[in-house]
């Protein structure tokens, strides 16, 4: 009995041994700056004063009754989450029911569709800024389409196009990996015994494959729910926030607030927002799609 406690101490004291540098290390990568934050966010600091001046919740009832660029940017980032996760998932899932089919090219067209999101997507919006500025100039003066002539960066609504549509072109690979995932472990029996059954591609699909596919769309909807709510740094190297404020994001409004107008408190008040927002609705989001998971 006593070898046996004994034991048990040890194990304890050697599980605690290991998990101690990792505990101090996220505590210092996470939990202490999330700590700071929270006091910041109650705080009017320029970011370079050594004494922030407490205001309480001033910042936040700031931000909720008199700040329409946070208004405006949350109603953006809501547009585009919302057009991002459909659109993304959608498009992710025709191509990947395509590409699991046995062509020739199948590898070499996986490649191509997920080498984009090796890139960052700085580099890619400013790749897509040059070819929306002076390519489309070219193909509209060879081709004569008045598409290509349309000023796709510098009309509100046409901005938002070009930034979802752009966000979509680099990411769609990496759901379509998740999508194959899937689409390769459905059972062939069940396709083969509902083909027997006489039911046709898109009843098989509907019946049998999208079921089976809940887990992997739970994984890509969460993936792209919080990528979509935190969307920055397509909007900053390919609009810059422009024209004239429209194509802000949440993250974006946050940058502008802290590193340009050095208000750096009520700031980390946006930045606190924005993390209890992305909590909140990726629970929800999980929830609703695990159950629809066991449903299925």
């Amino acid at each position: 009995m006593l070898k046996t406690l004994g034991r048990k101490w040890r194990e304890k004291i050697e599980f605690g041994i290991f998990t101690l540098p990792v505990l101090i290390c996220i505590a210092v990568a996470f939990y202490i700056p999330f700590a700071m934050t929270i006091r910041y966010s109650m705080t009017k600091w320029n970011g370079i004063s050594k004494h922030p001046k407490f205001v309480g919740l001033d910042n936040f009832k700031q931000i909720f009754t008199g700040d329409t660029n946070f208004s405006d940017s949350a109603w953006f980032t809501i547009k585009y989450a919302v057009l991002y996760i459909i659109l993304v998932n959608v498009l992710a899932i025709l191509l990947a029911v395509l590409l699991d089919m046995k062509l020739k090219t199948t590898s070499w067209l996986r490649a191509a569709f997920f080498i984009p999101y090796i890139l960052s997507l700085v580099i890619v919006g400013f790749i897509w800024k040059f070819i929306f500025m002076q390519g489309f100039n070219s193909l509209g003066e060879s081709t004569g389409w008045g598409i290509f002539g349309l000023s796709w960066l510098g009309t509100p609504g046409l901005a938002f196009i070009s930034i979802l549509g752009v966000s979509i072109w680099q990411s769609v690979g990496f759901y379509l990996v998740i999508y194959i995932a899937g689409l390769q472990s459905v059972p062939e029996d069940l396709k083969e015994a509902a083909t027997v059954d006489g039911a046709g591609p898109l009843r098989r699909f509907f019946s049998i494959t999208l079921p089976l596919l809940a887990p992997s769309i739970t994984i890509s909807v969460f993936m792209a729910l919080t990528n979509s709510i935190k969307v920055f740094d397509v909007i900053l190297s390919l609009t810059g926030g422009g024209p004239g404020g429209t194509t802000y994001s949440i993250a974006y409004d946050i940058y502008r607030d802290t590193f340009q107008n050095n208000l750096y408190g009520y700031g980390t008040a946006k930045a606190l927002i924005l993390f209890l927002a992305v909590l909140v609705v990726t629970i929800i989001q999980l929830t609703f799609f695990k159950r629809r998971e066991v449903e299925a």
